[in-house]
């Protein structure tokens, strides 16, 4: 994943000549006004060009995709974008707020096909969150226990589901007074709430917030059982994902400490 996109990628999207500069979101290369990721799911990230190619949202930059020479927006294993200057800051209210404008573009979307066949940490996290997987076994001492604890407080909601960006906590970009930046999409079909609730908890477990951000956006509807299920959804991401360690744990810990209180 640390490999610059070799040079037939990079004349294939118009930067031939481009010399691959690493930056932090990603990794992403950029190569002059273009920045190019890998795309571990073709099939998702032409979706995802696709779909940012057409979103126009107020007071938002969004990365628009770039086409290599022949039309496709994959070129071995590689996705081009117009590059968006920024840096991820603890702005997490803004990025909530980001949040909630960018899924208010997105809601008459269809969902995805390739939805039905992830089958990676995300995915499955996901299905367990919800209670619509309930096989999925977790490390009890990453997560595991105190997802077994805490999905006992589940309630039935109404909350449409959509199509909504998953993963915002670090991947909305600031530059100064600029919009924020969009540079991506982790797509799931879950309620708008849902995903400002992962910003909420990520920012409790890892971005030294406090509660009182989980208190601040209890107006939006069903607030409680989205936020848990946001909660439980990180559990479980933590309990699979190889790389969760006991220290990252503590982090949840303390973020599930305080959203227990709200359910």
């Amino acid at each position: 994943m640390r490999t610059p996109p070799p040079p037939h990628v990079r004349a294939a999207f118009g930067a031939k000549d481009a010399e691959p500069v690493l930056i932090e979101q990603g990794p992403v290369w950029r190569c002059d006004d273009l920045a190019l990721r890998q795309a571990a799911n073709p099939a998702e990230a032409s979706w995802v060009a696709q779909t940012l190619g057409d979103l126009r949202v107020p007071d938002l930059r969004i990365a628009q995709p770039v086409r290599s020479s022949d039309g496709r927006y994959v070129v071995g294993g590689w996705v081009g974008f117009r590059y968006v200057p920024g840096r991820a800051e603890p702005r997490y209210d803004e990025v909530i707020s980001a949040s909630l404008r960018l899924h208010k573009a997105t809601a008459e979307l269809n969902r995805p096909r390739f939805l039905s066949g992830r089958a990676d940490v995300f995915a499955m996290a996901d299905r367990a969150a919800w209670g619509e997987d309930k096989k999925t076994k977790l490390d009890p001492d990453l997560g595991g226990r105190l997802f077994a604890l805490h999905a006992e407080s589940r309630k039935e909601i109404s909350l449409r589901s959509q199509v909504v960006h998953g993963d915002l906590f670090g991947n909305v970009l600031f530059d100064g007074d600029a919009a924020p930046g969009i540079i991506d999409f982790a797509a799931f079909h879950r309620p708008p709430e849902w995903a400002a609730a992962v910003v909420v908890v990520d920012a409790m477990a890892w971005g030294g917030a406090d509660e009182s951000i989980a208190k601040r956006w209890g107006h939006l509807p069903e607030w409680p059982q989205a936020l848990l299920r946001a909660l439980l959804f990180r559990l479980a991401v933590h309990a699979l994902h190889p790389r969760s360690t006991p220290r990252s744990m503590r982090g949840l810990e303390r973020a599930a400490q305080e959203i227990v209180k709200l359910v």
